[in-house]
């Protein structure tokens, strides 16, 4: 018998036992839209017929990055495929998209179908968060580009929204407010830093530490939050003005951008919680308050602008579905390029 792919590294038979196993996780997601799925060349979706008079669709790609070391680091894996889709999710969200369908990319030096099987599983669970489907993906076996036990990950969302109904910024202007949503911890962002500081400090990631009150290594895994539903119900509720994903870059980076020129975002930073990991490592690490905020969500997941007397109803209707909600400041005038400035 002559040489065999899998003699070079890669199993067919083990990637065909992963498809059969992510089917049953895909099924759970699956919207009426779905024509074809899992196990095609191709997913197929139909736009949802009647509800839009001009769809647009809007789409999104992102990965999970550093994080995924901790995941290795700690043997966790049904986690992360949350963070991917949230990232694309999230993003789809801001321009006022309900997220329709997912695809994911996940690489690997040699497969382990368990380890894969719990990230689609936490993929899976994560487009459930959503109300998207999980249309597809590709698993890539690639022997000897990855480390042992390593993995990457990508995904790709493709919402819908109706034209007249773009979140874009455009309308936002001075004396606006700002409703700030709280992250569920770091989110996706910042782990090059965040895993530089645990390294270069000892910290311990199996124990509590200062005032994380559980294992550091899970509050350093909390999965990103997903805003789909909410903003989406809160959309019903008020008007939203712009939205804004606080991810790499921060609140400084991120908040400009569903701003129009000639305008300023000023938050009040004592007017929202933060937690206590982001507090852990600014103090263990020496990182100062201005690379925390561009480094950080530093507690905000997302940021809503919109009309001065619509921001209690906003919070209001944020907290009664379980989300940590403030009014954070107001859109003031500024010169030139939008910025965001963040009071102590």
């Amino acid at each position: 018998m002559g040489l065999t792919y899998r003699q070079a590294g890669v199993d067919i038979d083990a990637g065909d036992a992963l498809v059969e196993r992510i089917k049953p996780l895909a099924a759970r997601t699956l919207r009426p839209e779905v024509l074809a799925g899992i196990g095609g060349f191709g997913g197929l979706f139909a736009i949802p017929p009647g509800r839009y008079r001009e769809p647009v669709l809007v789409s999104s790609t992102d990965g999970v990055g550093t994080k995924l070391k901790l995941a290795f680091l700690l043997g966790r894996h049904d986690t992360v495929g949350i963070d991917l889709v949230a990232m694309s999710v999230n993003d789809v969200l801001t321009s006022g998209a309900e997220p329709l369908f997912f695809l994911d990319y996940f690489a690997t030096s040699k497969l382990e179908v368990e380890v894969a099987a719990q990230v689609i599983s936490g993929i899976a669970a994560g487009c459930e968060l959503a109300g998207c489907t999980l249309l597809g993906g590709e698993t890539a076996e690639l022997p000897g580009f990855y480390s042992e036990g390593e993995y990457d990950l990508a995904g790709f969302c493709v919402g819908v929204v109706e034209r007249s109904e773009i979140l874009d910024g455009s309308s936002v202007d001075v004396g606006d407010s700002l409703v700030g949503i709280a992250s569920s911890g770091l989110h996706s962002n910042g782990y090059s830093l965040a895993r530089k500081v645990v390294a270069d400090q000892g910290l311990p990631l199996h124990r509590p530490l200062g005032g994380v009150e559980r294992p550091l290594g899970e509050a350093l895994l909390e999965p990103t939050r997903i805003y789909v539903k909410d903003v989406l119900e809160l959309r019903k509720t008020v008007r939203l003005k712009g939205l804004a994903h606080i991810t790499g870059g921060g609140i400084p980076g991120n908040l400009p951008r569903v701003l129009p020129a000639g305008t300023s975002a000023v938050l009040e930073e004592r007017s929202w919680r933060r937690q206590a990991i982001f507090e852990l490592l600014a103090e263990r690490g020496g990182v100062d308050r201005e690379e925390m905020y561009r480094t950080f969500n530093m507690g905000l997941g997302m940021i809503a602008v919109v009309p001065s007397g619509d921001a209690g109803a906003a919070v209001r209707t944020l907290r009664g579905r379980g989300l940590e909600a403030w009014e954070v400041g107001g859109v003031e005038k500024g010169q030139g390029e939008p910025t965001a400035v963040i009071r102590p």
